[in-house]
């Protein structure tokens, strides 16, 4: 048997706007998971907990570098911070309890069934809206996309064959600055004969507090030892979840 902990309050801006969902879920929410997966411990009838987290918790990565799974933890938003405690707890229930975990750090995902408020679908749907395109700042920042499917395999591996108590980067490899995203999906809609609107174009708005300038993972771990790596390529994922939102 088997826990997958994917259950969290994900969204930056609503950390930034009212952190104390953040901390009540992502932190308080780990710690009840945890005490009765130690109470089902006793009992015998508990395997192994995967416990999902983020790349964010490494903070801001300058450019050439990529953060392994022994990077320093530094989290820049209430977000990133209470994930991060997240994944503390875990590892220290991993060594007092002796329970038995692994923990998923995964870049940003995208695919079917993403609630709007996160980009990509935020993007897709004010495209559809013949709204504005916002962006931060320049659009300077870059970030790391896998899709849903492929973290999902990357899930089950962990299940499969994920050694108890270790952490694991799953990622891609490729980064893309926003604003070389938001054109993307603009070229993939007009490919795609998706009316693009007069008034759907990008607007640049005021950069929110803390933002990251970079995240960008080392993903050689579980590329050697579990033999897992993506399979669907972004313009691949990206024209699927466009015509799946347009469905």
């Amino acid at each position: 048997k088997a826990i997958f902990n994917l259950a969290a309050e994900t969204h930056v801006d609503r950390s930034i706007d009212s952190p104390k969902n953040f901390i009540h879920t992502n932190i308080f929410g780990t710690f009840s998971i945890l005490e009765s997966l130690r109470y089902l411990k006793k009992k015998s009838i508990f395997s192994k907990l995967i416990h999902v987290s983020t790349d964010e918790v490494y903070g801001d990565i300058k450019e050439g570098l990529r953060s392994d799974e022994k990077h320093r933890y530094e989290p820049s938003s209430p977000y990133s911070a209470s994930k991060a405690s997240a994944d503390h707890l875990v590892k220290s229930y991993i060594r007092t309890y002796k329970l038995k975990a692994v923990i998923s750090n995964c870049c940003n995902n995208y695919g079917p069934y993403q609630f709007p408020e996160k980009l990509i679908p935020k993007m897709i749907s004010n495209i559809f809206s013949n709204k504005e395109l916002p962006i931060y700042a320049k659009g300077k920042n870059s970030r790391e996309w896998i899709h849903v499917e492929d973290h999902c395999e990357a899930l089950f591996r962990l299940y499969l064959k994920g050694k108890n108590g270790e952490s694991y980067n799953v990622g891609t490899g490729v980064n893309l600055r926003n604003i070389d995203l938001i054109k993307r999906i603009l070229k993939i809609c007009k490919n795609m004969n998706i009316k693009i609107g007069n008034k759907t174009k990008i607007k640049f708005v005021k950069d929110r507090p803390g933002h990251d300038f970079r995240y960008a993972l080392d993903n050689k771990k579980i590329f050697k030892f579990l033999k897992w790596k993506p399979k669907i390529k972004l313009n691949e994922g990206l024209t699927n979840t466009i015509t799946w939102y347009l469905n």
